[in-house]
């Protein structure tokens, strides 16, 4: 097992790549950080940094082990967060993160004596990925695939609107059905959200379906891609209400039902029970 102790002395060096600089960083004299880095070699059996006159170098093996002593590092902080409680970190889905969560994160501070609260905001499968690496202690999604350990809550159903320009042909329409939206060309967001699952299972395995003519990576840009007159899509209600308000937008909703996300609230099993994570959950779904 690789020092820690070593490990960040190894990092902060690399970062600062003279020893003076790095020493200061850590708070300890130059000789030890010399020594933590000589044992570290010794113990890897690899040069990690060239000396000279004027600082330092990384090898080639250094910029190899960097990102993992990073990724250690992060872990051995991750760990004594959990155990102590003295930190929650919450995940969200793009979509959820920017347009819908983050009034709930507001209160929640103010609650009495609940721990400090990162947000990560990030693509689902990204989400997703950090959840089950034990980076998260919590993820609110557009799309989880079942993963043994893992809890599941619903957190709101959220139907899903054609949004359109408000001098586009649609844009005075009260409604769309099925039919017409199946029939319909859609600039695309982003990818990994659900929303093909869910349009395969609105439009049925053989469909029709609406085509899709760009693929944008994201809602803010399928929504400025709508306001410049460059087509129409489909996202979640709650992403455009600013808009709408603002009458930069038009929302068309469906008429035929099952278009909407359920979105859920997931985390360990073992963490489902105990605060600050059932207290998390306990306010936002109330």
């Amino acid at each position: 097992m690789l020092n820690l102790v070593w490990l960040k002395s190894f990092t902060t060096l690399v970062q600062h790549r003279r020893f003076q600089a790095a020493a200061q960083a850590l708070g300890i004299a130059q000789p030890t950080l010399s020594q933590h880095i000589q044992k570290l070699e010794e113990q890897l059996g690899a040069l990690l940094i060239r000396r000279s006159k004027t600082g330092c170098e990384p090898t080639k093996a250094a910029l190899a082990l960097m990102p993992l002593a990073l990724s250690m590092l992060q872990l051995d902080e991750r760990a004594r967060e959990v155990v102590s409680g003295t930190r929650l970190r919450v995940g969200a889905s793009s979509n959820i993160g920017i347009y819908m969560l983050q009034p709930y994160v507001s209160t929640f501070k103010n609650i009495p004596a609940v721990p400090e609260l990162d947000l990560v905001i990030d693509n689902n499968p990204n989400i997703a990925r950090q959840l089950t690496s034990g980076e998260l202690d919590i993820a609110v999604m557009e799309w989880w695939h079942p993963k043994s350990g893992f809890q599941a809550m619903d957190w709101r159903q959220e139907p899903v609107v054609l949004i359109t320009s408000p001098d586009h042909p649609c844009a005075e329409w009260h409604e769309i059905d099925r039919k017409t939206l199946a029939g319909m060309s859609l600039l695309g967001g982003e990818p990994g959200t659900g929303t093909g699952r869910l349009l395969a299972s609105f439009f049925g395995e053989r469909g029709p379906f609406p085509k899709v003519s760009m693929q944008l990576g994201s809602t803010e840009a399928v929504k400025q891609a709508v306001k410049a007159g460059l087509g129409v899509s489909l996202v979640l209600a709650a992403c455009v209400e600013a808009e709408i308000r603002a009458g930069t937008l038009c929302a068309i909703p469906v008429s035929d039902a099952g278009l909407a996300k359920n979105l859920s609230v997931i985390c360990p099993e073992t963490l489902a029970r105990q605060p600050p994570v059932s207290t998390f959950v306990s306010h936002i779904c109330q």
